[in-house]
């Protein structure tokens, strides 16, 4: 078992540490450009870093030109190098430099990878540009005429040397790169899409590359891309400015993406050294490609050029018994469009996925009618929103959602006064039906203690309730030729917190069931604070935002507004739930892992939280908490909930974090066991010591 410190360590769950360095520098002075170097060298391992990445020739100056055939650079740089070497003895750290080396009669641009004062492999570089400003041409050869797989250097003799070279860590096979220098990756193969093939998680670009007007952006979308392409992270690192401006100028542009993501970004244009940080995730990148069989396909593909790679083993002593949390920010509403810039834009295009589902649904069933009961609370609200936009892309006036509030023995009067507001804003036709008094025979034909005035609240009696409600629904869609709009959400689904068959759990056309409970506060907050409904509409939305959540299947205190059901008190906060929730669904994350993404993000008051955004129950939480509540979703989710989510109904996937479907994205048996990870779970301590 782990101890306290080894848990709260990132290197023991999956991720690695990596730095990426842009060194001030001057040209053609190697003695100056090592002692840079080896400064952010130094820092780098301060900060707990096991790789750095350094620009292209990044030891003597990209822009040297004609100086790189004189003897006494070529000789300097590899003096730099054995500089290098002799730091590096003594740290945990793998460093990739850039610096020109001879081999034989040929001048080659190259990466030389350095580990603990050993050369481990030196990659030149494959395309050589000579178009417009480069003439790279003139003073370099490319990797295709190497004649030599291992060199000699700096005293060190067989060290492997070639474009198709594959770094792996014995003691972490996750932890792999290839290396590729800047023009490779403008091609229209780069030779990294061959590399993440032959197995790298991670792609490293040494760089030089001026800087044009909007060439950044460009930069942007070419790495980004590629690492998505390719599954896998790529670290960039462009020239600084202390390169030559004779004919050109550089910007020092640095940065760093996981499968897509920008995950760390340089300052541009500095004057001085930058040294940039990011913590990958090796775990998400293994599922990622594991998921996704056509990149196994691919491998298929490509085998012939995948079997000329030559794998590079290396141990590597990682900082895994301290205290070393994830610098990452990881948002707490994963769900949730944390981007301001991107706010309107996504839950507009929610909106619209939800409701074209709907559309289609009622015009291919010739139905011109939606049945749909109200509560008062997060669901029914903003099911009811998406039933409007329905009825007025159809053309059909909002009469023509019948819309039921069904008040129980439980229902508080602030509730049903927010369905009864919500309800005329909107425009529906609205209705209210007593259930009790159907509840009260169904009790009396089971011969209820209840109706026997004893205060018997078990599941029948909450059954009961959510049961003649739904009955009630499914009869009113029958006589009015309507079809019944389920509400019930994607968290309720993932714990089993709904009424199996007749009750909130079945419906004609479940419009929420792949939306979590936060990701609905947010929208129902979004249309309320952009005012997509009427002015009138602001108030109740609010109202119902601020009101706690709850079945209300069990009466409460007399005259009282607020519940004896706290759902959140009985299967978890829905904030913490729903990080549990996409982890497990969208990675298959360890319990472990999730319970140390959730601690890097929630152990902190304020870190991640967006004030007018979405409102946080909390903004802390302990590690006993968090591993409590994991324990509460781990049960419920993969051991007694399955069976629910086999048989739900229809409803449109909205986004990438996934659904629950059966016919979708996850099917699991329903009668399996939690143990494996009921077993990881007791790995988490209950307190930090």
């Amino acid at each position: 078992m782990q101890t306290d410190t080894e848990f709260f360590n990132l290197y023991n769950h999956g991720f690695v540490r990596v730095a990426v360095g842009v060194p001030d520098i001057r040209v053609a002075d190697p003695e100056f450009n090592v002692s840079t170097t080896i400064s952010l060298m130094k820092q780098a391992v301060e900060k707990r870093a096991s790789l750095v990445l350094f620009p292209e020739l990044g030891l003597t100056a990209y822009s040297c030109e004609d100086l790189f055939h004189q003897q006494a650079l070529l000789e300097s740089a590899i003096d730099a190098l054995e500089k290098v070497l002799t730091a590096s003895a003594r740290l945990d750290l793998i460093i990739v430099v850039g610096l020109p080396v001879q081999v034989d009669h040929l001048l080659f641009n190259c990466a030389a990878i350095v580990y603990h004062g050993r050369i481990i492999g030196v990659v030149p570089k494959t395309y050589l540009p000579n178009y417009r400003e480069y003439y790279e041409l003139r003073q370099f050869s490319p990797a295709v005429v190497a004649n030599k797989s291992s060199i000699t250097l700096c005293g060190q003799s067989g060290i492997p040397f070639g474009g198709k070279l594959l770094f792996r860590a014995q003691n972490k096979p996750q932890f792999s790169f290839f290396v590729e220098i800047c023009e490779d990756l403008w091609v229209p193969i780069p030779p990294s899409c061959h590399g993440a093939l032959a197995g790298a998680t991670l792609l490293l670009n040494l760089s030089a590359s001026n800087i044009t007007i909007g060439k950044h952006e460009y930069r942007h979308s070419l790495i980004a891309n590629q690492s998505a392409r390719c599954l896998a992270a790529y670290l960039y690192t462009a020239a600084g400015t202390g390169e030559s401006t004779t004919d050109l100028a550089w910007d020092g542009h640095a940065m760093i993406y996981e499968n897509g993501t920008l995950v760390s970004e340089s300052t541009r244009f500095p004057y001085g050294s930058q040294l940039l940080f990011a913590d990958l995730d090796l775990d998400r990148l293994t599922q990622e490609r594991m998921r996704q069989n056509s990149f196994s396909q691919s491998v298929q593909h490509f085998q012939e050029e995948i079997r000329q790679f030559r794998e590079i083993p290396f141990d590597i002593n990682f900082p895994n018994t301290e205290r070393i949390l994830c610098q990452r920010q990881y948002d707490r509403f994963p769900y949730v469009p944390s981007d301001p810039a991107l706010r309107d834009i996504h839950c507009d295009e929610i909106l619209k996925i939800q409701t074209q589902g709907l559309v289609k649904r009622l015009k291919h069933a010739n139905i011109k009618k939606i049945v749909i009961g109200i509560s008062g609370g997060l669901d029914s609200t903003h099911a009811l929103i998406v039933a409007a936009r329905a009825m007025d892309v159809l053309q059909l006036p909002r009469k023509q959602i019948l819309a039921y509030t069904m008040p129980g023995f439980a229902t508080s009067d602030y509730t049903l006064a927010n369905a009864r507001v919500l309800m005329q804003v909107i425009g529906c036709a609205a209705h209210e039906v007593d259930i009790r008094p159907s509840c009260e025979q169904m009790l009396r034909d089971l011969n209820h203690p209840f109706i026997h005035g004893k205060a018997v609240y078990d599941v029948t009696f909450e059954n009961v309730q959510a049961g003649e409600r739904t009955n009630h629904l499914f009869r009113f869609a029958n006589y009015h030729n309507a079809l019944v709009l389920g509400t019930g959400d994607l968290s309720e689904l993932a714990l089993g917190w709904c009424t199996y068959g007749v009750g909130d759990h079945m419906s004609h056309y479940a419009i929420n069931a792949s939306i979590p409970k936060t990701l609905i506060q947010f929208l129902i907050r979004w249309v309320a604070d952009t005012q997509q409904l009427c002015q009138d509409a602001r108030s109740v939305l609010y109202a119902i935002l601020n009101t706690e959540i709850s079945p209300e299947l069990i009466p409460g205190k007399m005259d009282s507004n607020y519940p004896a059901q706290r759902t959140e008190a009985i299967i978890g906060p829905y904030e913490l739930q729903d990080f549990n929730l996409y982890y497990t669904t969208r990675f298959g994350y360890l319990p472990t892992k999730i319970a140390f993404l959730a601690y890097c993000s929630w152990h902190d008051r304020m870190q991640g939280c967006w004030p007018n955004i979405i409102e946080s129950r909390r903004h802390q939480y302990t590690i006993g908490e968090i591993k409590h509540w994991l324990q509460v979703f781990v049960y419920r989710f993969f051991q007694i909930s399955q069976f629910k989510r086999s048989c739900i109904s229809n409803s449109p996937k909205v986004g990438s974090g996934g659904s629950l479907s059966p016919r979708g994205d996850y099917r699991a048996p329903s009668d399996s066991e939690a143990t494996v990870w009921l077993d990881n779970i007791k790995r988490i301590p209950d307190q930090i010591r």
